[in-house]
C-alpha cells in the first residue's frame, strides 16, 4: 500500500516583480510504499529541496496533489499544518536542528511535550529508542557536549518518538565524518527493518546505496529510478555510480527552467 503519493506536482516561482517565472518542479509523479526506504538524488537545482519542502508541508505546489495515507496535504489549512506535521512526519536534518539549551533528552521529548503526552508515556517511549540508538548514557548531556554522530542519533530519536507515518531526511550524513555516517546509516537500516518508512534526499552515493530504491530527479521531474533487488550495498553503490556517470556523461544537467 502506498503511504505517500505524489501526483502531477508542479511548482513555479515568480520573481519579485513578476517578470520571470521559474519552473522548479514539473509534472512530478511517484509513490512510496509503507515500510519502504527510498533515496532521492539529483544535481543542485534539480528540484530536490523544493520537493522536500512540499512533502514537509512547508511549501505548497502550484499544481498537483500530495497524499499521505490518502489525505491531501496540499489542502490542509495553515493553522492545522503544524499539528499535522508533528503527528505524521518525522524530520532529520543535515545540521541536526537541536536546541543547545535543552539536554538531548529534552530535545527528543519535545514533540511529545507539544502533543501533551504524560510524563510516564514519554519515559516509556524514550527508553527503548535511546537503547536502540545507543544514546542512553548521553541523554542528560547537551548538544554542544557530544559529537556530530551522537547529535544525529538524538535527532533520529526525536524524529521517530512520535511514531510518524513517514521520516523525511535531508542530507542526514552531510555534516558527519565517514565513521559517524556509517553509524547513522546502520541506524536508518535498523528502524526501516522495524517498519519505519523513510524518504531521504542525499548527494551521497554511499548513503543512497543503503536504500531499497533510488529516484533520480532532473529539471524538476523524476527521470529514472533504480531498485536494489538482491544487490549488496557495494553492488548497489556501483550501479548508482554508473547511472550518475551515464547521465552526466550524456550531457544531462539539472537546472530550473524559465517559463514564458
Amino acid at each position: 500500500m502506498a503511504i505517500l503519493e505524489v501526483k502531477n506536482i508542479s511548482k513555479v516561482y515568480t520573481t519579485r516583480f513578476g517578470s520571470t517565472k521559474v519552473q522548479a518542479l514539473s509534472n512530478m509523479n511517484f509513490s512510496v510504499e509503507e515500510g519502504e526506504y527510498v533515496a532521492i538524488m539529483g544535481e543542485s537545482g534539480s528540484g530536490k529541496t523544493t520537493l522536500l519542502n512540499i512533502l514537509a508541508s512547508l511549501d505548497k505546489p502550484t499544481g498537483g496533489e500530495v497524499l499521505l495515507n490518502g489525505k491531501n496535504m496540499t489542502t490542509i489549512k495553515e493553522k492545522q499544518l503544524s499539528a499535522f506535521r508533528r503527528d505524521n512526519l518525522g524530520f532529520v536534518f543535515q545540521d541536526f536542528n537541536l536546541l543547545d539549551n535543552f539536554s538531548l533528552k529534552d530535545n527528543i521529548l519535545l514533540p511529545l511535550v507539544l502533543q501533551e503526552k504524560s510524563v510516564s508515556e514519554m519515559e516509556q517511549r524514550l527508553s527503548p529508542i535511546a537503547a536502540k540508538l545507543g544514546i542512553t548514557k548521553l541523554l542528560e548531556k547537551y548538544p554542544y557536549e557530544v559529537s556530530g554522530g551522537q547529535k544525529q542519533r538524538a535527532a533520529v530519536a526525536r524524529a521517530i518518538i512520535t511514531n510518524p507515518q513517514l521520516i523525511l531526511a535531508d542530507e542526514p550524513t552531510g555534516a558527519l565524518d565517514s565513521k559517524a555516517a556509517a553509524g547513522l546509516l546502520k541506524v536508518f537500516h535498523g528502524i526501516n527493518i522495524d517498519g519505519q518508512t523513510i524518504l531521504m534526499v542525499t548527494h551521497s552515493t554511499n548513503a543512497a546505496s543503503h536504500a531499497e530504491r533510488v529516484l533520480f530527479i532532473k529539471d524538476g521531474e523524476v527521470f529514472h529510478q533504480l531498485y536494489r533487488g538482491n544487490l549488496t550495498n557495494e553492488e548497489f553503490y556501483v550501479k548508482i555510480s554508473d547511472t550518475l556517470t551515464l547521465t552526466q556523461g550524456s550531457g544531462i544537467k539539472s537546472q530550473n527552467r524559465e517559463v514564458s
